[in-house]
């Protein structure tokens, strides 16, 4: 008799539990859309000491630095660039911009292999990302122009100083 009242207690706490649980919400696993747009910049490595940073830029002006490889500023930081520095730096790069929701490369006639890469990515109001990639210092071709106007970045978004080539002792190129 004794065992039977266990099994049953045991079979009454499983289904208590059931019934909470069937009561909560399930977690979302897509993205909340927002009506903020972005723009970030991923500096990939290169065969030296280039510095590798992550910007984003917001429509509302809101600016976020991650400097991860030989960078002045190692890590995140923040600042306010304003939302007429974003319509500008998207009016710009437009031009450059995949179909919505697609991933190009930015042709160059003559890559040059050991430099650094450029990931542009578009984040749309709707959590829609478009990606356009290409490869720095191209010195002809479509790219040429993007790889001249994201080199200005840095100075137009207030984080020249953050992103400046930093060696370290005992930090490895690349």
């Amino acid at each position: 008799m004794k065992g039977v009242f266990v099994k049953n207690a045991g079979l009454s706490v499983l289904l208590a539990l059931g019934a909470c649980a069937a009561g909560t919400p399930p977690v979302a696993l897509e993205p909340n859309p927002s009506s903020v747009e972005t723009v970030t910049v991923s500096v990939g490595p290169c065969f030296g000491f280039c510095p590798v940073f992550d910007v984003t830029i917001a429509s509302d002006g809101a600016v976020s630095f991650v400097g991860q490889r030989h960078t002045a500023v190692l890590g995140a930081r923040r600042r306010e660039a304003g939302a007429d520095a974003y319509k500008m730096l998207a009016s710009e790069l437009a031009a450059f911009r995949p179909t919505l929701g697609t991933e190009a490369r930015i042709p160059c006639d003559a890559a040059i292999s050991d430099t650094s890469s450029y990931t542009v990515t578009w984040r749309g109001s709707d959590g829609r990302l478009t990606v356009a990639t290409l490869q720095s210092r191209c010195p002809s071709g479509p790219a040429e122009r993007l790889d001249a106007m994201l080199r200005e970045l840095p100075d137009r978004l207030g984080i020249a100083d953050w992103a400046k080539q930093t060696s370290r002792p005992g930090v490895s190129r690349g």
